[in-house]
């Protein structure tokens, strides 16, 4: 049975799409406050003068995605859905934890190859995932901000192999798409935040993708959003060091160019 009044299904659909517009909003309201200008990965003035997109027209086509998202996740759940309305039997807990493992190596694969294909492909890079990168100083809410095409074949396809490979069952895709959406956002932050548990467990963080926005890394650390493994298998992973930045703040600096 779903959780309260709502189904699982429903839970799983619209839950993550709420902690992403959370989750960003935090960040939005602690840099609004001026609390953060001290571990910006770019200073407001780099934010302001290398993005050339408004923040309104990120926040449009971030929900165009996630319409899209909804629809696709509806239906996947409507084709493999219990037509007797009861919800699946939660497994064991250590299942729980393969599963969500198996889950985030099957995205983490996926995107890397569709990831790494786009920049490769010419035709895709300028009429696709170029979108994504006219936010060259990344922040929390333009995380999903890509091209609609971009957005189904990389995270909404990737997401429903993740659930579908794994084998989770649509309460266990609540917790492991809001994670995964927490993660996302994190990785787009712009910041590098002591005691940030996540930037700390994983090397794949803000500071790791914050390289690949940068014109030096656009071809190297196409890996996202948890794991850096098939950057460092297929050589296309660009180490860096975080170090102080004049005028105060941070910035992940490349390793490779020094």
């Amino acid at each position: 049975m779903g959780i309260g009044a709502a189904s699982d299904e429903l839970l799983g659909t619209f839950v993550p799409i709420a902690v992403y517009w959370l989750y960003s909003g935090l960040y939005v309201a602690l840099d609004g406050a001026g609390r953060l200008d001290g571990y910006r990965l770019h200073t407001r003035e780099e934010a302001a003068t290398k993005n050339v997109v408004s923040k309104a027209a990120v926040v449009r086509g971030v929900l165009v995605q996630q319409a899209f998202q909804v629809a696709v996740s509806l239906t996947l759940f409507a084709v493999i859905g219990d037509e007797s309305g009861a919800g699946q039997k939660q497994p064991p807990a250590l299942v729980i934890v393969l599963q969500f493992i198996i889950a985030m190596v099957v995205m983490d694969t996926w995107q890397y190859f569709m990831h790494r294909y786009m920049h490769i492909n010419k035709f895709l890079y300028k009429h696709i995932h170029s979108k994504h990168h006219t936010l060259v100083v990344p922040y929390s809410f333009g995380a999903l901000y890509n091209h609609p095409l971009e957005g189904l074949i990389l995270d909404t396809i990737g997401g429903a192999l993740s659930f579908l490979v794994s084998g989770m069952t649509p309460r266990t895709s609540i917790f492991f798409f809001s994670f995964a959406t927490i993660k996302t956002v994190d990785d787009h932050c712009g910041l590098w935040l002591p005691g940030n548990i996540l930037q700390a467990l994983f090397s794949n963080n803000s500071a790791y993708h914050d390289i690949h926005h940068q014109l030096y890394g656009n071809k190297y650390n196409f890996s996202q959003p948890f794991f850096v493994m098939w950057d460092k298998i297929l050589g296309t992973y660009m180490p860096y060091s975080i170090e102080q930045r004049k005028g105060g703040g941070v910035e992940s600096r490349p390793a490779k160019l020094d």
